[in-house]
């Protein structure tokens, strides 16, 4: 399935996060470790420091096994579908794990990498203040 996330870095989080980002060792351990660098890459942030990406996660609840690990760096203020579950191939069970393929959130991301300023570019401008 495919969720909507909506976070924002805790306060003075920054640099670790930029840090773990950099030595790719952001949601090291986790089943999904390559999926948080990527997600980072996708991030947008808005005026508010507000972040919001498209996650794709098999947990249920979801982002069982992700929590943790974002919930170091970030406050997650929600965490939502991205699209209809009976429109989810996993999850109607037509084809198992098809989100890792799949291109159903394509206009969602799309629309996203339009709004707000890359996360990634944010947080490093930032952690040169730091």
């Amino acid at each position: 399935m495919r969720y909507l996330v909506t976070a924002q870095v805790k306060p003075g989080k920054e640099c670790a996060l930029a840090g773990a980002i950099e030595n790719e060792t952001l949601g090291k351990g986790s089943i999904a470790s390559d999926e948080y660098l990527y997600d980072m890459e996708q991030a947008r942030i808005n005026e508010k420091g507000v972040a919001r990406w498209v996650e794709t996660c098999f947990c249920d609840p979801p982002l069982a096994e992700e929590r943790p690990y974002w919930e170091e760096y970030f406050d997650l203020l929600s965490v939502k579908d991205a699209h209809s579950r009976r429109n989810c191939r996993h999850e109607n069970g037509t084809e198992p794990w098809a989100c890792c393929e799949c291109d159903c959130t394509k206009k969602l991301e799309e629309k996203l990498r339009t709004q707000g300023m890359s996360f990634l570019n944010t947080l490093r401008s930032q952690k040169s203040d730091f």
